[in-house]
């Protein structure tokens, strides 16, 4: 056969091939009648469209198909809020930054309300109006180094200071009652004059001495098993309150005197005594205090002002009742800081006892309820550090500094509300007054050290160091198979 009809020969049969293979991977059409077995190549008809008589399941109503997972419910969301929230708070450091946030966000807007209620009576004294702004700001700039080197020092200096803090607070405490040196100022013989602007009161001292001498007292006895027999559960710590507060009774001072008092009660329950003793040595000293009120026409009339609602004859509660007007001229969000009526001379001692009404007409309820909730944070911080450490000293101490500021906090508040009787204390870390001020920051920074005593805390800020967290990265890099990326 010649070349040219042999090549068109093989192409015909390449043709016809090609033809068989396509009618037979073709599916047949539907309109003819399907045969009784399986249609031969029915899986190469994926794209078919399904009989006439069959329907697709419906689906589930929410647009989701069968086999999708229904959604978590409301309550299975607020679980898990709640489950996070909680492992976030019972993490090791949450009391440290607790106090350390709370009180550097009281300090810090303690000195904003400081300026603002105490421009009028700088001006009225012939002073500039940011005249009681800058010794405040001095003070918290002398208190916020005195908190930083209270919490970078070890529990053995804490301990090795309190006798001499004693000592010296105690030696003040006489020299405001010697004449020529120690002065008087609204009544109460409690301040020694330093010269210039400057003045120091003694008492505010004093119930830092009283914490670290008694803690480091209670847990000497506490390691020595001493603690089981009252007489040396109250011996030599009551009398040694005791002697304090007569100091500061000769001056007149017993706001001041009540706060020692809860100091006192507060070490007591810690120790663990016994009710009955407890029982005793509290209806001593409210006996005591009855006395001193009863002989007091001063203290019996700021007693007759609790829940007044009128100034009273002479004016007796002028400054309760203007207390009382501040707060409720605040409405929800205040008038606007700067914007207080109450400060331009109806309200006395508007930046130090009643500084909480001025934050209540300027900043409203949202303002006072913030600064109820640092507290609140405040003191929580300081329970839970009490709580959970095992040594003695730092049980007795963070107990003593909790009970020091929510105690007066309480009093100060529950005055201005007029739930209490003015007892002339300023609200921690947040009224004016330097005296009251460092102290109170020196304690705020011991509490920080005791928290970060906390094994678990001191592990956790021991990874947050950027040399450490490194090395742990590598540690981890090294450790990994050759073949994970």
């Amino acid at each position: 056969m010649p070349a040219d009809e042999s090549s068109a020969a093989s192409g015909t049969d390449r043709s016809r091939a090609g033809a068989a293979i396509s009618r037979a991977l073709t599916p047949p059409l539907l309109a003819g009648p399907l045969p009784a077995g399986p249609a031969p190549f029915a899986g190469l008809a994926l794209r078919s469209r399904p009989a006439t008589g069959s329907r697709r399941p419906p689906a589930p109503r929410g647009g989701r198909g069968a086999g999708t997972p229904p959604r978590p419910g409301r309550r299975a969301g607020v679980r898990q809020t709640y489950e996070r929230a909680r492992r976030a708070w019972d993490r090791p450091l949450t009391a440290y930054y607790l106090i350390l946030g709370a009180g550097l966000l009281i300090t810090v807007l303690g000195l904003v309300m400081v300026y603002s209620a105490s421009m009028i009576k700088a001006l009225e004294l012939s002073r500039p109006s940011t005249y009681f702004f800058r010794k405040q700001f001095i003070a918290a700039v002398i208190g916020a180094g005195l908190m930083t080197l209270a919490s970078r020092m070890p529990l053995k200096l804490h301990r090795a200071l309190a006798y001499p803090l004693l000592a010296g607070t105690v030696f003040l405490m006489v020299l405001v009652q010697v004449p020529g040196i120690g002065m008087s100022v609204n009544g109460n013989q409690n301040w020694i004059y330093l010269g210039g602007p400057f003045q120091l009161q003694p008492s505010e001292f004093g119930k830092l001495a009283l914490i670290l001498w008694g803690a480091d007292l209670l847990a000497r006895k506490q390691d020595k098993r001493l603690l089981a027999q009252w007489k040396h559960m109250l011996v030599p710590l009551v009398p040694v309150a005791f002697m304090l507060l007569g100091l500061i009774m000769l001056g007149g001072d017993m706001g001041t005197a009540i706060i020692l008092t809860a100091i006192l009660f507060g070490l007591l329950w810690l120790a663990g005594a016994p009710t009955r003793l407890f029982a005793g040595v509290l209806g001593f000293a409210v006996l005591i205090g009855f006395l001193l009120i009863k002989t007091s026409p001063n203290r019996m009339s700021r007693l007759s002002c609790i829940g007044a609602s009128e100034p009273g004859p002479g004016d007796s509660c002028w400054q309760a009742v203007h207390g009382i007007y501040a707060l409720a001229s605040g409405g929800w969000f205040g008038s606007g800081l700067g914007a207080s009526v109450e400060k331009w001379g109806q309200l006395p001692e508007p930046h130090t006892d009643f500084i909480f009404a001025i934050t209540g007409e300027e900043l409203g309820l949202a303002g006072t309820l913030s600064v109820l909730a640092l507290f609140a944070a405040l003191g929580y911080a300081g329970i839970r550090v009490a709580g959970r450490t095992e040594d003695p000293f730092v049980r007795y101490a963070a107990g003593g500094v909790t009970t020091w500021i929510t105690a007066q906090a309480v009093i100060n508040i529950g005055a201005v509300l007029g739930l209490l009787p003015i007892a002339g204390v300023p609200l921690p870390l947040f009224s004016y007054g330097g005296s009251a001020l460092l102290p109170t920051m020196f304690a705020v920074g011991l509490m920080i050290a005791f928290a970060r005593e906390d094994p678990a805390a001191r592990a956790a800020l021991a990874m947050r160091r950027p040399g450490v967290r490194w090395k742990t990265m590598r540690r981890r890099v090294m450790k990994r198979p050759s073949g994970e990326r």
